[in-house]
């Protein structure tokens, strides 16, 4: 029995066997049938065409007359035979050898190299980019010698020549076209060309010639589709190089630059813009008008490739509106000799004495996984902490830190990201932001709970400071598309604490689109108290990236009731005094008549901070009998979704109306916005710092204030007026270059008012628990 079932598998394997060879063979003989035919038709073509051999003295390579019977007939029925020829097949292949160029037209006309072009040429045909030929620069008779294939299915659509000269960065200027009709080509023959170019907004000008040598050879349905089935193997794996390939992205904020020529000499000035470029990358910044020292304030990421020069490329060009742009200046920067992972302020000096431009750069995002960034192959070293701690300790003053601490956030992962695109998956990466400082990880393709096991390390220059993470989607090109956003103040991180935080919208006031979408942070801030204490009470460092809010008539409302707000707890005060000074309440009256009469009487200015500080101590004991902690608060998701849904539906109600009826008081509005705002914000800063919103800042008012009392008991009010002015009036004599301050708003703009506390307010992620029986209510409900 096992015999013969042996025998039976043994037959069934050597007749499978069998009948793939008959069908290789059966290919084959119809391959080369189709030949056969081909060559057949091409020889009754050359017989017909030279029936002496005496008189084809015509070379192999110039082309071929067309055939006797096509001549003989009329145009129009040579050209409806070709046609009738070319639907015999459906698909064809166009061999090209693109050769030179002849008297091309010069269009670099200014500065050193004019009289001359880099042309390329582009072939096109039915909107479809074919072919792009390399750059020859500096010759109007080009020699490109360049050959190549195309696919071509239908033959009575021309193919476009469109040639071009290369400008960097800038657009490429027009110089001229032509095109070659498939339909006059003879099958499996090559043809030699001369075609001129034309510019339809210049049709009596001579715009030069292209040489060019073609064949079309006509292919059958079965070659058709292999050509298909590799080409299409060959563009997937493009595609999947072409977004997964680079190693690093490279982060540029142009911030401003100094000292740059007037190119203008009527008024003396210029409109400088910047153009970047890292391997074939480019990128233009806007324009700032009539400026010497201009802020563009723009950032750009550009990506780093394993096999390309690491070389920057910046140059500053004037806008002129009529002629071509001038050239101001250039400069390089060595992408390799920077640190990575690391924010660089970098100054640097244009050529030739032409000024400076300023830029921060980040290289961050490796890929590449034995990167110290990377958390499979980290592993944490105490002794290193130790350093750490020793460096930030409060007793170290005198340390040649860069700042007062220092922070290192592990970013495990995330989860229920939205889909952003068609397929119901993303291609999410994660930035961090700390000031100016701005890092990010790599992106992980097709995923919704991406894990980019990485670690990043800040040098903390303010403890006051909020680190802000946003998750984005790329898209083609590199392209971003917001995911969801967190913002954690540096004072509120519980070090070593692995847990998930809710993403929030743009808005930072609801949870983000998704499946209650989450990141898996653990971060850890190592600082000095008394060096931060210093830093609180000198000048904030500006963001760079920060931009003024524009008028929105929502933003404006806010602003206005913020500030109401304000207001109406003096109001109340007032009112308080005033049914003291009424006597509806005789004990109240007679109270605060005593106790006004005690205090103009016994008032010294030592009192003022004293007072002061009593207003802290009552707020002091309902900070520790409540223990409530504002950064933390419970967040009803409906109310938040609802406020959205109005924000939306008045934004489209502004874009409809307001817009247009306040476009001619937009900047006047947008000042009485920010200056109500900036109002109201100190306000509130001055309430959250009373009320030990931010307990460590609270703490140091209270010490300054103390400090004050025992000044202003010990030392007369006069000789400190006195010792004021002296230092405001002799401060540029003695000390230049300190930039003027004062230590009580300074300290103010460290504290967060309610905005901010919105912003970093956190979202508790959804239990698993509460899903389910959310998702059994819109079940029933359905």
């Amino acid at each position: 029995m096992c015999s013969i079932w042996k025998r039976t598998i043994v037959n069934a394997l050597l007749n499978c066997v069998l009948m793939k060879k008959l069908k290789t063979a059966v290919r084959k003989w119809r391959r080369m049938r189709f030949f056969r035919k081909q060559h057949d038709l091409s020889m009754t073509r050359q017989i017909s065409t030279d029936p002496a051999p005496s008189t084809s003295g015509t070379p192999a390579h110039l082309p071929r007359p067309p055939p006797v019977e096509l001549l003989q007939l009329e145009p129009d029925e040579g050209q409806r035979l070709r046609e009738q020829q070319l639907r015999h097949y459906t698909f064809f292949q166009l061999r090209i050898h693109l050769k030179r160029g002849q008297n091309l037209i010069a269009m670099d006309k200014n500065g050193l190299l004019s009289g001359t072009s880099d042309p390329y040429v582009k072939f096109k045909s039915g909107g479809r980019l074919l072919h792009k030929s390399k750059i020859v620069y500096r010759d109007l008779n080009p020699v490109w010698d360049e050959c190549f294939t195309v696919p071509i299915e239908d033959p009575f659509l021309p193919v476009q020549l469109k040639v071009f000269d290369y400008d960097w960065g800038l657009q490429d200027d027009f110089m001229g076209s032509c095109h070659i009709d498939l339909t006059a080509l003879e099958l499996g023959r090559p043809q030699d060309l001369v075609l001129c170019l034309r510019d339809p907004s210049k049709p009596n000008q001579d715009m030069g010639e292209i040489v060019l040598n073609v064949t079309l050879w006509p292919k059958s349905q079965e070659d058709k589709e292999q050509y298909l089935m590799k080409n299409t193997r060959l563009s997937d794996v493009n595609k999947r190089l072409k977004a997964q390939i680079w190693s690093s992205v490279v982060t540029i904020v142009l911030v401003e630059a100094k000292n740059l020529p007037p190119m203008d000499l009527d008024t003396r000035s210029s409109d400088p813009y910047c153009k970047f470029r890292l391997g074939n990358e480019k990128y233009k910044s806007k324009v700032v008008w009539k400026s010497l020292h201009p802020s563009w304030l723009e950032q750009f990421d550009l990506h780093l490739y394993d096999d390309q020069e690491q070389i920057l490329e910046v140059t500053v060009w004037d806008k002129d509106k009529q002629t071509k742009d001038d050239f101001i200046g250039r400069c390089a920067i060595d992408l390799s000799k920077l640190e990575r992972e690391k924010t660089h302020n970098i100054w640097q000096d244009l050529e030739d004495g032409n000024g400076q431009i300023f830029l921060l750069l980040t290289i961050s995002g490796t890929t590449q996984s034995e990167t110290i960034t990377d958390l499979g192959s980290y592993r944490e070293n105490p002794r290193d902490r130790e350093i750490v701690e020793r460096r930030y300790a409060w007793y170290r003053l005198n340390e040649n830190s860069s700042g007062v601490g220092w922070l290192c956030v592990k970013v495990f992962g995330a989860k229920g990201l939205a889909a952003a695109d068609l397929g119901g998956k993303s291609d999410p990466f994660c930035v961090l932001e700390l000031g100016n400082a701005r890092l990010q990880t790599h992106t992980e393709y097709k995923t919704l709970c991406p894990n980019w096991m990485k670690i990043f390390t800040f040098t903390v220059k303010d403890i006051s400071s909020i680190l802000e993470l946003t998750v984005y989607d790329e898209d083609h090109d590199h392209k971003v598309e917001f995911l969801g956003k967190l913002a954690i103040p540096l004072l509120s991180i519980r070090n070593g604490e692995k847990r998930w935080y809710a993403l929030k919208d743009k808005k930072m006031r609801a949870r983000a689109k998704g499946n209650y979408p989450q990141i898996q942070l653990e971060m850890t801030v190592i600082w000095n108290p008394l060096k931060g204490a210093i830093r609180v009470i000198n000048p904030k460092e500006p963001k760079y990236m920060h931009q003024e809010a524009k008028f929105k008539r929502q933003l404006f409302i806010r602003n206005v009731m913020r500030l109401k707000a304000i207001i109406m707890w003096f109001i109340e005060v007032g009112k308080i005094l005033q049914d003291c000074f009424e006597w509806e309440s005789r004990v109240l009256s007679f109270f605060g008549l005593l106790l006004w009469l005690a205090f103009c009487y016994y008032y010294q200015m030592w009192m003022l901070p004293f007072l002061i500080l009593i207003f802290f101590g009552r707020n002091w004991l309902i900070y520790r009998l409540t223990g409530g902690n504002p950064l933390l608060l419970p967040v009803n998701d409906d109310d938040l979704l609802a406020e959205e849904d109005d924000d939306e539906e008045a934004d489209k109600e502004e874009k409809k109306s307001l817009k247009e009826r306040l476009q001619a008081i937009q900047e006047v509005t947008q000042t009485v916005q920010n200056a109500i705002g900036y109002v109201a914000s100190l306000g509130e800063a001055v309430k959250n710092l009373m009320n030990f919103t931010v307990p460590y800042l609270s703490y140091l008012a209270i010490i300054m204030l103390f400090g004050a009392m025992l000044v202003l008991y010990v030392i007369p009010l006069r000789y400190l007026l006195m010792a004021w002015g002296i230092n405001k009036f002799t401060r540029k004599i003695l000390r230049p270059h300190t930039i003027p301050n004062n230590e009580v708003l300074d300290l103010l703009s460290r504290v967060p008012d309610d905005e901010t506390l919105l912003d970093c307010r956190e979202i508790k992620p959804q239990p698993p628990n509460e899903h389910r029986r959310d998702a059994r209510k819109k079940h029933k409900a359905a």
